[in-house]
């Protein structure tokens, strides 16, 4: 091949290259949530098909890999469209610990609040239920970890720490909220045909948990929002909500209160932060 037909071949690659990064800056969010979906179905739907007796036995602990396809998706986008720079302010956002300590107790409240059912119902705390999660061993108080660094990292790194900022360019931080949960919600339902605690609830109950997906949706804009958006918060607020309502201890009414509690505290917050930032922090 001649010279200039190697220049030729190379300058068409680059433009190829070009056209594709500036495709995907123009529809980021559209390439954010397919990426999201394909990259937690491409496990789900297999686990789902195992489950239903269609493919071979799968093992269900392969769905705690399926938290990790907002994360990636948000990594992918933020690299085609702003390269390595781009992923270096992302996790910079991430590990940024300094907010104000009121913060850290808000994103620990879900245990907060299940220790104080607990002794309001005169029940015995049982601690060690906590660490019983599905498909896995009794992990102790190291589930907490498995919560923070799986559906915590794994989705708010990708549905707060991404996608939300993009929404919040264009629309109000409520209807930012309620688009996002449209997405977030649908995300969840190849669980609802392999999980056992959502194969139990069956989809009669999926408008409930639409509501509580969209409600909780609205809570986290604010946590992000008034932290002048640390995804820190976001993370850890996840993981000890998930610690305590996807434990053996979360069963029954410990989450059906918690998440009731997430429903009354989003209709409170859009009562008393009617600005368009949703936000306890001064404009």
């Amino acid at each position: 091949m001649k010279p200039e037909t190697w220049a030729a071949v190379f300058s068409k690659k680059c433009y190829k290259q070009d056209m594709d990064r500036v495709w995907a800056e123009k529809h980021q969010l559209l390439v954010y949530f397919i990426m999201a979906y394909v990259f937690s179905w491409i496990i789900g739907i297999p686990l789902a098909l195992s489950v239903a007796g269609k493919i071979s036995k799968l093992p269900l602990s392969l769905h705690y890999l399926t938290a990790y396809g907002p994360m990636l998706s948000a990594f992918l986008v933020i690299y085609l469209t702003k390269g390595p720079q781009g992923l270096k302010g992302l996790f910079q956002k991430i590990i940024d610990w300094r907010v104000g300590k009121k913060w850290y107790i808000f994103a620990f409240s879900p245990i907060l609040l299940f220790i104080i059912m607990e002794l309001l119902m005169k029940n015995s705390i049982d601690f060690s239920a906590l660490g019983q999660v599905n498909f896995l061993p009794n992990l102790g108080f190291l589930a907490l970890l498995l919560w923070i660094f799986n559906s915590g990292i794994g989705e708010e790194v990708g549905w707060r720490g991404f996608a939300l900022p993009k929404l919040q360019e264009k629309h109000t931080a409520i209807k930012s909220s309620l688009i996002l949960s449209i997405f977030w919600i649908g995300w969840h339902l190849p669980a609802f045909f392999y999980l056992p605690n959502y194969m139990q609830m069956g989809l009669t109950i999926f408008p409930m948990f639409a509501l509580g997906v969209a409600s909780g949706a609205i809570v986290y804009t604010w946590l992000f929002n008034s932290t002048k958006g640390n995804i820190l918060m976001a993370i850890l607020f996840h993981g000890a909500f998930n610690f305590v309502t996807a434990s053996k201890a979360g069963e029954g009414s410990v989450a059906a209160i918690l998440s009731m509690l997430v429903v009354v505290l989003a209709v409170v917050l859009i009562i008393l932060y009617r600005n368009k930032n949703l936000s306890a922090a001064r404009n």
